[in-house]
């Protein structure tokens, strides 16, 4: 069975920094997209950072130069490392991977950022 599990949020003031990490078990064929996504009450789902088995990057406008997205191929674990956090980055972080037929996600982790 195929699992996300994210960690490393919490609470954290303004300008300060998270970690945030998704491991991954089961077996998962052919990845080809792995990203995370996140949710602020009241708002849609939305991209943050994702990479594709390319080497090919995308990161939402509003946390270029702030967050990056890396992993760690023997762990099967990913990574999204924020730094400079703004109140507006508030939201449940959602790891995410791709392959030709399914979509995973994780549970969610809780990032508050205090002004």
């Amino acid at each position: 069975q195929v699992q996300l599990v994210e960690s490393g949020g919490g609470l954290v003031q303004a300008g300060g920094s998270l970690r945030l990490s998704c491991d991954i078990s089961g077996r998962i064929l052919s990845i080809n997209t792995r990203g995370w996504y996140r949710q602020a009450p009241g708002k849609q789902r939305e991209l943050v950072a994702l990479i594709t088995n390319d080497g090919s990057s995308t990161y939402a406008d509003s946390v270029k130069g702030r967050f990056t997205m890396s992993r760690d191929n023997v762990k099967r674990t990913m990574y999204l490392q924020m730094n400079s956090l703004k109140p507006e980055d508030t939201a449940a972080y959602y790891c995410m991977v791709r392959n030709g037929w399914n979509t995973y996600w994780g549970q969610g982790t809780q990032v508050t950022v205090s002004s």
